[in-house]
């Protein structure tokens, strides 16, 4: 059994337009400087704090977390309007419904968004029925600490080693080099490939069909690039065990 661990952010839905409005509405209502669409683009995939504090150049700390908050209501009520809705790309709703048919994959997220997020995002057609396995930004520490990985491993008892995680960022390739999976990059989201390849990702696909190419060869036991290294950070998670 395989285990393919999608991010949702930028790999499975174009959601930059309305996280990019709730960031500079939340900025706003708390007194700083809007952000740049590109410096709110290459922070998605992280959780809120992390993303805010970021963008603040500082630590997390009591004032952020009352960002989060702000930031949470600010999206839920701008996700309601039609221009803000959050679709899937091109060919992804059908690579999904052709994974989730087969016998010898099971299928997860490893996402920034918050657990309502999630729980919105599994009601629509295109995704309600095709995981079996979610770790979010209220469940593990962000990205690209490997948490979400293993404990997604954990839960499916599926090893690593026959684990792929998808996403968008470099975040994603880092998390998944320092859980020991393989990581496989798309390139219509939100880091240029160039970035994800640095960070580890074995490659990146351009294309749906091409992305469904590489999930085919790595099911079928192909290589698809070099193996990368887990970040020193975390050399206390490298030996993690399943059953």
């Amino acid at each position: 059994m395989r285990l393919i661990l999608f991010d949702v952010d930028g790999t499975l839905i174009d959601s930059k337009a309305v996280i990019h409005a709730s960031m500079r509405l939340t900025l706003q209502r708390w007194g700083y400087d809007e952000p740049s669409g590109e410096a709110t683009r290459t922070l998605i995939g992280l959780t809120l704090d992390t993303a805010i504090a970021r963008l603040l150049q500082r630590e997390v700390d009591d004032e952020i977390l009352a960002m989060v908050s702000d930031y949470k209501d600010i999206y839920l009520q701008l996700s309601r309007q039609p221009e803000m809705q959050s679709l899937p790309f091109a060919g992804i709703a059908s690579l999904l419904d052709r994974l989730a048919r087969r016998d010898d994959v099971l299928l997860g997220l490893a996402t920034g968004k918050s657990r309502r997020g999630v729980h919105t995002m599994l009601q629509t057609p295109h995704f309600s029925g095709r995981f079996s396995v979610a770790r979010c930004a209220d469940d593990c520490p962000s990205k690209p600490h490997p948490a979400m990985v293993l404990e997604c491993c954990d839960e499916t008892n599926i090893s690593p080693s026959n684990t792929l995680m998808i996403g968008d960022t470099s975040f994603d390739m880092e998390m998944a080099a320092a859980a020991r999976a393989t990581g496989l990059g798309v390139g219509w989201g939100y880091h240029p490939a160039e970035r994800m390849l640095t960070a580890g990702a074995s490659a990146v696909a351009h294309s749906s069909q091409a992305l469904q190419t590489m999930v085919d060869d790595w099911l079928d036991g192909e290589t698809l690039g070099e193996p990368a290294e887990p970040a020193d950070l975390f050399q206390g998670m490298r030996n993690f065990q399943y059953a």
